[in-house]
Order: structure tokens, then sequence, then C-alpha cells
């Protein structure tokens, strides 16, 4: 699980160095894809079965600027100065899973924009703290709800962390609210993905007419960020690593 999640934190920092104006999503794509391949792993995202349509065509999700999650890369997204764009990446490296988001800037972005993307990161981290053997779910998603809620941004609720193993998406769900003291109680030896996908405006979403992409209703940015952790006593290990895109 370890070096899957580290392979998933480096092509993150491969992809950190070609984000930039004029550069389109399918680009970056397929920058991913040689990476990933050439690290002896597979993308876990092509191909993965999609509920409402086609398979998702692609080895990363490129959610840009209204878009929460699950953007499909194409050649007509092109980055413009003041763009973010959310990167998912996941890979299957000797039969265990990574997964990891992380939202970076475009350019100049405004500072309202840098403040979403900094309070959806620091609650990232505020959901992990909560993230250790004996606590539950609840403490998870009332820490990222509580951290967010009270700079007046959205949470969303239809989608969710989870956990991760073998298989990309396991039990159980890890929402990004809740109450603590409430849900499944974590268990030393659980590996979860964490993910809060904040929205500047109101919480509400909607799925765009390609079956996958899903954006905010009122249009205004979303930020997206994820680690891989495993449940450990006293203090989660986070197995994913932004490093490679922040040493940059």
């Amino acid at each position: 699980m370890r070096r899957a999640n580290q392979l998933v934190g480096k092509t993150l920092g491969e992809l950190a160095k070609h984000i930039k104006p004029g550069v389109n999503t399918l680009q970056l794509d397929k920058i991913a894809d040689e990476f990933i391949r050439d690290h002896g792993a597979i993308p876990t995202f092509k191909g993965f079965p999609n509920p409402y349509g086609a398979p998702f065509p692609a080895s990363i999700c490129t959610s840009v600027n209204d878009a929460v999650v699950h953007g499909v890369p194409n050649k007509e997204t092109v980055l413009k100065d003041g763009d973010i764009i959310s990167i998912d990446c996941g890979t299957l490296l000797d039969g265990f899973n990574g997964d990891s988001a992380y939202t970076f800037c475009v350019g100049e972005v405004s500072e309202e924009v840098k403040k979403l993307l900094r309070t959806t990161r620091e609650a990232l981290y505020l959901g992990i703290e909560n993230a250790v053997a004996g606590r539950h779910l609840g403490d998870i998603g009332s820490a990222v709800q509580d951290h967010c809620e009270k700079e007046g941004y959205g949470v969303v609720r239809e989608l969710t962390g989870h956990g991760i193993g073998r298989e990309m998406h396991e039990d159980p769900q890890v929402p990004n609210y809740g109450r603590r003291g409430n849900g499944v109680m974590l268990k030393a030896g659980m590996c979860i993905a964490i993910e809060p996908m904040i929205t500047m405006g109101d919480r509400n979403i909607y799925m765009m007419p390609d079956r996958r992409t899903i954006c905010t209703r009122d249009g205004k940015p979303a930020a997206h960020f994820e680690h891989t952790i495993a449940i450990r006593q006293g203090k989660a290990e986070i197995l994913s690593s932004f490093d490679e895109i922040e040493n940059i």
C-alpha cells in the first residue's frame, strides 16, 4: 500500500512540472499514464466502472474550477492563468491500490481562491488527526465539516472518501461531515482515503452530460485534496505524499 501510494505522489509531482497556462488536460493525462506505467504500475482509473455510463476513459481525473471531481481529460480544456485544477490519481502496484488528489493553482490565482484551497488542505489534515484507532468515522467528518463551514464554505455530502486496499473503493465510506462518536469505529490496520471536497459557495452539485464530471450548481470554484492513510494507535500513518509536489 505504501509503495502504491508513494508512486501516486510522485506522479502528481511529475504533473506539477507541467501545469501552466496553455496546457490541455489530455496532455496531462498522457504524462501521468506514461509515468505510472514506466514505474511498473497500472493507472487504476483507466476503464474504472461507471454506474451511470461508459467506464472512465483516462488515467487521471482533471477537474477545473467549478468541477468538483471526476473531470475527464480532453483537448478542449486548456488551462489558463487564474484557473485551479484538481488532479485525482490512482495506481495499482503489486496488487494494492494508491489514491491521492491535489488542487493546483495555474499561474496567478486570486487570494479568495487561495484561501479556499488552504482551508480544504487544512481540513484534510484535521481529518487525519482524528483518524486513529478507537475513534469513529464521525470524528473525521466532524473535523472536516467544522473547519470548512466556519469559513462559510460548502461541504459536499453526496461524495465521500472510502476504504482502500486490493480494491480502489472498499468499505467503509468516509463522509466529510458528521457527528463525533458516530459511525464505524476505527481499528488499527484499516486503510482509508480521506478526501474533503469543498465548495466556495453552497454545497449543491450536479452531474454534467458526460455522466462523469461533477460540478457546483452555482458555478463557484471547488477544491479537493486527498490522502490515503493507515489507521494506527495514537497517530495515523499517511501513505501518500504531497512532498514531490510542494518541493518543486
